[in-house]
C-alpha cells in the first residue's frame, strides 16, 4: 500500500539545507599531494532531493546565502541546472572574517587507499538559519508541499538552525506535509549540547512519517536503548537495525517507515552495497551485492532520495526500496555528491543488473 500524499501541491519535495562546496582533487590524489582540484555546490539534503528533481518533480530549497558572494551565485546556479527553486534570506558578509558558504574538501581514495574528507565550517552561513526569514504558512499552506526532508545534520548545526527545523516539521504537520527525518548524528555537532539536541530531535522524530538512520543514530539521537552500536559486518548491522526499529516502532507510533543502507567496503572502488527497510507492518531487504564505485560520497543520500521519489510516485514499497538501493549505487557512479540520472530505466536498470549499452 501506498503513502498516501496531499494533493494540489507545487512542490512535491522540500529540503532545508546550508549550501557549500566540495573541492575534490582530480585523478583520485589525495588532497595532501594536489594541486588541482574539482569545485562542486553540495548539500547533503540536496543530494538527496536530486533524484526527485532530475526526474522531473518539483524540487523547492530552503537555505540562505552570501550576499554578493560569488560561490554564493555558483550555487544558485548550480541549483538552477539541478532543476531546483531556492528561496532564502542574503546575509551581509561583514567583512573577511564574517560569513561564508562552507568548504568540504575531500578526495575520492582509490584501490587500497580510503577517501579522507575535512570540512571547514567556521563562519558558515547557514547557522544563520532563522525561521523569522521564512513564511512558513505560505510556503506549505498556499504553495503546498507533499513532502518536507529535515536532516540532523541542519537541526544540529545551530540553535537557530535548529529551532528552524522544528517549526519546518510543525508547519508540515499542520498542513498535511508527510516528514522525513535523516537522524545523521555526529559527534562534533553533539559536543555538549545533548540535552538540548536530544529534546529537539526527538520532538521532530515524534511527528515523522519516515526515520532514516542506522541503530547508532537512533542510539543516540533519539537514546533508545537497542543493540551495542559499532557491530562488524553487514550481518550484525541487519540484526542491530532490526532490533533498535522495533524499539523505535514502539515510541514513535507516527512513523510509517523506517530504513537503512547496509554497506561493507571491500576496498575503496568495490562495496557491497545492500538496504533495509520496514514499512506497512512488513520488513524488505534488498541483499547486499557487490558494486563498483568512483566516490562514494553520497550514496547514502541518494538511496534515500530514491526512496522518497518512490513514495512520491505513489508506488508499493517493495518499489521503494529497490529504487532507493539503485539510486545510492547511481550516486557512486558519479564524481559530484549527487546522482543525475537521466530517467527511471537508468536507475532500474542498476537494479536489474543490466549494463549493457542502450541505443
Amino acid at each position: 500500500m501506498s503513502m498516501e500524499l496531499r494533493d494540489g501541491c507545487r512542490y512535491a519535495l522540500l529540503v532545508p539545507t546550508s549550501m557549500g562546496v566540495r573541492m575534490t582533487p582530480t585523478q583520485g590524489q589525495p588532497v595532501n599531494a594536489s594541486d588541482t582540484y574539482i569545485l562542486q555546490a553540495t548539500s547533503a539534503e540536496t543530494n538527496v532531493a536530486s533524484i526527485a528533481s532530475f526526474l522531473g518533480l518539483p524540487v523547492k530549497v530552503l537555505t540562505t546565502f552570501v550576499k554578493g558572494s560569488p560561490i554564493a551565485r555558483f550555487i544558485k546556479d548550480n541549483l538552477a541546472s539541478r532543476h531546483m527553486d531556492y528561496e532564502g534570506p542574503e546575509v551581509e558578509q561583514g567583512g573577511p572574517w564574517g560569513y561564508r558558504h562552507q568548504f568540504n574538501i575531500a578526495d575520492s581514495g582509490f584501490g587500497v587507499r580510503g577517501p579522507r574528507v575535512h570540512n571547514d565550517r567556521a563562519g558558515e552561513v547557514g547557522r544563520t538559519l532563522n525561521v523569522e526569514d521564512f513564511d512558513l504558512d505560505r510556503i506549505f499552506g498556499k504553495e503546498g508541499v507533499q513532502v518536507v526532508h529535515l536532516s540532523g545534520l541542519i537541526a544540529a548545526l545551530s540553535p537557530e538552525a535548529g529551532k528552524f527545523c522544528v517549526e519546518v516539521a510543525r508547519a508540515a504537520q499542520r498542513y498535511g506535509t508527510r516528514i522525513s527525518f535523516d537522524l545523521n548524528y555526529r559527534a562534533s555537532f553533539w559536543k555538549n549540547r545533548e540535552s538540548e539536541l536530544r529534546e529537539m530531535f526527538t520532538e521532530i522524530a515524534s511527528i515523522s512519517d519516515i526515520l532514516i538512520g542506522n541503530e547508532e543514530d537512533f542510539q543516540l539521537t533519539l537514546g533508545l536503548e537497542g543493540p551495542d552500536p559499532g557491530g562488524k559486518g553487514i550481518s550484525s548491522k541487519l540484526d542491530g537495525f532490526k532490533g533498535m526499529i522495533e524499539e523505535a516502532r514502539s515510541r514513535f507510533t507516527h512513523a510509517e517507515l523506517f530504513a537503512t543502507t547496509l554497506r561493507e567496503v571491500v576496498s575503496t572502488n568495490t562495496h557491497l552495497w545492500g538496504a533495509v527497510m520496514w514499512a506497512n507492518n512488513s520488513w524488505y531487504l534488498e541483499e547486499p551485492r557487490e558494486i563498483p564505485v568512483l566516490d562514494r560520497i553520497g550514496g547514502g543520500d541518494g538511496f534515500v532520495g530514491g526512496v522518497l521519489y518512490g513514495v512520491l510516485r505513489g508506488w508499493e514499497p517493495a518499489d521503494w526500496i529497490r529504487f532507493g538501493w539503485a539510486s545510492g549505487a547511481l550516486a557512486t557512479t558519479f564524481l559530484t555528491d549527487y546522482a543525475q540520472p537521466a530517467d527511471e530505466d537508468q536507475i532500474m536498470d542498476i537494479w536489474r543488473g543490466n549494463a549493457r549499452v542502450k541505443r
